[in-house]
């Protein structure tokens, strides 16, 4: 079995919300893994959608619904199988509610995703965005 099939798949949430998307910051990085979407693993039982909806609750306090899956890959630099679930919020407020995992939260603009995230995001992640998030907001 490789690692990637021992360890259970992780989903992340792809919130957009007033032109920008959420992302945290670990507290310990993976790698060059500073920045990313909230995301835990997914527990037994669980669907990767579900899975996405409970970690962005439990990392930053934001009660979500899960709108469609946008794609799943092994991580290029964790060896993790990933899946990522676009999602909308339904209520509350970004902050680090998990402090042990997260150190900070912030609401990035289309412009300012490089800088986040500078090895590029997941092809269909990326594509949601560009159609979710306006253009021409000053970095």
């Amino acid at each position: 079995m490789t690692e990637a099939a021992e360890k259970p798949g992780i989903s992340a949430a792809i919130i957009v919300q007033d032109d920008r998307v959420l992302m945290v910051r670990r507290r310990i990085s993976e790698g060059e893994l500073m920045w990313q979407f909230p995301a835990g693993a997914i527990e037994p039982g669980e669907s990767a959608e579900e899975a996405a909806v409970r970690e962005t609750q439990e990392e930053a306090g934001l009660t979500v619904v899960a709108i469609k899956i946008l794609g799943e890959r092994v991580h290029p630099k964790t060896g993790r199988l990933m899946s990522y679930t676009a999602a909308s919020v339904v209520s509350g407020e970004a902050h680090v509610a998990d402090a042990d995992e997260l150190d900070a939260v912030a609401w990035v603009a289309h412009a300012e995703i490089e800088k986040y995230v500078p090895y590029g995001l997941f092809e269909p992640v990326q594509a949601y965005l560009d159609g979710a998030l306006p253009h021409d907001q000053p970095a």
